[in-house]
């Protein structure tokens, strides 16, 4: 905070020069490489494209096009506009274009990456479905030039917090594959040391369906829970409320899936699950999994629900041939349960409830803090991007 006051401080009076990119750089796109090219020619030099995964890489190969300190965007599809600040040996392919400074004593890379991650999607054509952003689109795009020492110092306070959400990032990778270890572990139980039953004895299961659209009432003033994997991508596997609601008149016979129902997808996409708290209903592509009543003083429902990560990948390795994919249900109701004793349960779920807080909580652990930070960054770096106008 000091360091951005300190700056925002030394800005005061000083001429901050406007220019556009193409006046201080020279501008050049990649060229055509297909995935043959980059098997027959496989090296060391990264290959950068249009996607934004991997830091763009799409692969390597064995020469390289270009060697130094550079700026690149993406031209094309969805990523249009997305920069990435690039040194050493590498080569770009025809769907990103590469910024080289004309004099680096006036203008500092760092300092123009990140004022052109604001900037450029505001240049971003659209039209006819295919987002775009050209060469001669990037070289009128106008660039703000304040004096490098403050220019070094805007990026010094920014490459700080960009390090911090990249160590935190690595450190959330770092936890979710030791959260997956230990679960895997915590679950496995040896031959005789637990009672098995298969699924279909334990649960009452249920398909999702949705309600018909054409009848409207079912779709006005809802009140009911209707899950869809949307919910799961948004909110997490411990559900207590849905993104989309219908009305009571659209249950079928009346009954809803009970509070503390496990969901698990099982045609499309395939191997998701999550633990519902509230009476519900959930699209066709789930099927309900609802204890029976001889079994709810058997079981603890949130080991249950850790159990059912390992049902997950069972179900993306048995899916049925045919063109739409679908869980084999008949294997799907004889997969093995194991019913170690409560106490025993407890403890499991008190072990992955710690690791589950720490890698997927949106309120606390490790993806909290990477929002928190993510944001701070944001606003400091539009706070410290923002120049006087002058004659732009």
């Amino acid at each position: 905070m000091s360091s951005k006051v300190t700056i925002r401080e030394s800005l005061e009076g000083v001429e901050v020069e406007w220019k556009q990119l193409g006046e201080v750089a020279n501008l050049t796109r990649g060229r055509v490489m297909s995935k043959m090219y980059l098997i027959e020619n496989a090296g060391d030099y990264p290959v950068y494209s249009s996607q934004t995964a991997n830091n763009g890489e799409i692969g390597k190969i064995n020469t390289f096009d270009f060697d130094g300190e550079f700026v690149s965007w993406t031209t094309d599809g969805a990523n249009a506009g997305t920069v990435f600040h690039r040194t050493g040996k590498f080569s770009i392919t025809n769907v990103c274009g590469l910024i080289k400074i004309d004099n680096e004593s006036k203008l500092n890379y760092k300092f123009l990456f990140y004022w052109l991650s604001i900037e450029a999607k505001k240049h971003v054509y659209s039209g006819m479905g295919n987002p775009k952003l050209m060469s001669n689109q990037v070289a009128k795009i106008k660039i703000p030039i304040p004096p490098l020492k403050i220019q070094s110092e805007i990026v010094r306070v920014l490459d700080n917090f960009t390090e911090l959400t990249a160590e935190l990032t690595a450190e959330l990778s770092a936890r979710k594959k030791q959260y997956s270890y230990y679960r895997d572990k915590l679950l496995s139980f040896e031959d005789g040391e637990v009672e098995w039953k298969p699924l279909g004895e334990i649960f009452n299961l249920k398909n999702g369906y949705t309600p018909s659209k054409s009848n409207k009432e079912y779709w006005s003033n809802g009140t009911v829970p209707w899950f869809r994997m949307d919910d799961i991508r948004e909110n997490g596997r411990i559900l207590n409320d849905s993104l989309q609601k219908v009305s009571s008149s659209a249950i079928k016979g009346g009954t809803l899936f009970p509070a503390n129902s496990i969901i698990v997808s099982t045609s499309a996409t395939i191997g998701e699950h999550a633990l519902i708290t509230v009476p519900y209903l959930s699209n066709q592509r789930f099927t309900n999994l609802s204890l029976k009543e001889e079994y709810h003083q058997k079981f603890e429902i949130k080991f249950l629900f850790y159990y059912t990560f390992l049902l997950d990948e069972w179900c993306k390795n048995n899916t049925t041939k045919s063109n739409f994919a679908s869980v084999d249900m008949n294997g799907f109701k004889k997969f093995q349960i194991p019913i170690p004793s409560l106490k025993k349960q407890k403890e499991i779920v008190s072990i992955l409830d710690k690791f589950d807080t720490l890698t997927h909580s949106i309120s606390k652990g490790l993806p909290y803090e990477i929002e928190l930070r993510q944001k701070q960054y944001e606003y400091y770096r539009d706070l410290l991007l923002t120049f006087p106008k002058g004659d732009k």
